[in-house]
């Protein structure tokens, strides 16, 4: 018997049927605890939810597989004991989030919050935006999210160059951010938080982009430093378009609320109504082949 712990019914309801010896229990990390929960060998926790990881892995002795609904491990890397694998997401969202960059882009470019603060007024207030054709787009982090937003923004004729931490065919190194930077109108950030992006977008990286360009993050808000990014913003100097931010949730009253040239979503990327669906199929395939005894998909090693 293979036992399988979930955060919830609804979690129950979209695996759906599952091998046959696959029994699943449903625990959140309340104090109560179910039945087989200690015979735990694959544990899917809850979204984003890290908090007291430490006893909730003890409650799991046998477990072997923790797979992460997201695409982000930050919080739990260092955490997991050996003989776990854990798993991420990868592919899973890089759809949904690449289309919030380019809504991004396009309601800066069209001056989309122009025209609804004119109709919440009432006015016929018309204003001349840009468009995609032909500008050079660089995204900062080549897997799954970088990928599926450059292949959309072919699609409007724009320029993707792609930069990942090393090079490889197609996609140049972060060591050749300087140089690159310069060129750019859109930067669109995808990168996942580690040692080496943190703060990675700091008042030297923005002083090399462009007068008018526009920063699109969709990764980690660590991943920005946010004083300098506001110095920039306040000056008229750079657009932003953000998902995430640091501090997060923002505070009512920090100032990039009210900065100018900047718009905000409240790390909202990933919120479609696939995504439930979308996850859980991972997940059951990656049940069906710990089953099996195969190896299982997007295991995070290394540097992540």
């Amino acid at each position: 018997m293979t036992v399988v712990c979930v955060p919830d019914a609804e979690a129950v309801q979209l695996l759906g049927d599952l091998p046959e010896g696959v029994e699943v229990v449903v625990w959140n990390g309340e104090p109560e605890r179910p039945e087989r929960l200690a015979e735990t060998e694959l544990w899917v926790p809850q979204v984003e939810d890290s908090s007291d990881l430490e006893n909730k892995l003890a409650a799991m002795p046998d477990l072997k597989v923790m797979q992460l609904l997201s695409a982000g491990v930050e919080d739990v890397l260092g955490q997991i004991p050996d003989g776990v694998q854990l798993c991420d997401a990868r592919g899973v969202h890089g759809g949904p989030v690449s289309e919030l960059v380019l809504a991004l882009i396009l309601a800066t470019y069209r001056q989309i919050p122009h025209f609804v603060r004119a109709q919440e007024r009432g006015a016929w207030d018309d204003a001349q935006g840009e468009d995609l054709i032909g500008k050079r787009v660089l995204v900062v982090g080549a897997g799954d999210l970088g990928e599926q937003t450059a292949k959309r923004l072919v699609g409007f004729d724009a320029k993707p160059v792609l930069v990942a931490h090393s090079a490889r065919e197609g996609v140049h190194a972060t060591s050749e951010l300087p140089d690159l930077l310069p060129d750019a109108d859109v930067v669109v950030l995808t990168v996942p938080l580690t040692p080496a992006t943190e703060g990675m977008v700091d008042a030297e990286f923005l002083a090399a982009m462009p007068d008018g360009a526009l920063l699109v993050n969709v990764a980690r808000g660590k991943v920005v430093d946010t004083d300098a990014l506001l110095a920039e913003l306040t000056a008229g100097r750079l657009r932003a378009a953000l998902d995430v931010v640091e501090p997060e949730p923002l505070p009512e009253g920090h100032p990039l609320w009210s900065a100018p040239n900047v718009l905000i979503t409240p790390h909202a990327a990933g919120h479609v109504k696939a995504s439930g669906a979308r996850a859980y199929a991972l997940v059951k395939a990656q049940i069906e082949r710990f089953v099996r005894g195969e190896d299982l998909e997007n295991v995070v090693t290394g540097a992540y």
